[in-house]
């Protein structure tokens, strides 16, 4: 194997290592459960329902892209989130001068049927920690800054999120309607 290429050797190796996993019963998460079309099918089952100010908004378009929502697509479960930022000034100068924020992210979700009592199926409670740093930058700059440190804690949040759910409907397939 000395004398094959690195993208030949990648690529058995990362055959070897999915038929290793296969043979222990690994499944992808979002892939079908053997039986069905599995948790993905489910997830696109979901309405987001709406997360206000700026920061909720790109919550909810990171959870609407990863749960792969298609307009016309029937609605079997509501999805509400309730979104907070943080933040706190971490770096300072001698003379009070700020220099790195800190902000927290914390979204608490509950899953509901959409039945007629609005069962509760799942829920939980998620928190990403990230910041950007203000030294010697430009107004401007620092507003960019902050809407990309939003834009990076709504779409991880969104990951754990969806994984949640995922992992929710891969365990309870009876609740798939």
């Amino acid at each position: 194997m000395r004398n094959t290429p690195p993208r030949t050797r990648r690529a058995a190796l990362l055959l070897g290592f999915g038929g290793a996993l296969s043979g222990c019963g690994f499944r992808p998460v979002h892939g079908p459960a053997g039986t069905g079309p599995g948790p993905a099918a489910e997830l696109g089952a979901i309405e987001v329902k709406p997360i206000y100010e700026r920061p909720g908004q790109l919550l909810r378009e990171a959870l609407m892209a990863r749960l792969r929502i298609e307009p016309g697509q029937p609605r079997r479960y509501d999805l509400q989130v309730s979104y907070t930022i943080t933040g706190e000034a971490v770096g300072q100068l001698n003379f009070s001068q700020v220099t790195r924020v800190r902000a927290t992210g914390r979204a608490h979700w509950d899953l509901r049927a959409r039945d007629g009592k609005q069962t509760k199926l799942a829920s939980g409670d998620e928190r990403i920690v990230d910041g950007f740093d203000l030294f010697a930058a430009q107004y401007f700059a620092i507003d960019l800054d902050n809407e990309a440190m939003q834009r990076r804690i709504a779409n991880q949040l969104a990951e754990k999120v969806v994984l949640h759910l995922a992992v929710w409907f891969q365990q309870h397939p009876s609740a798939a309607g």
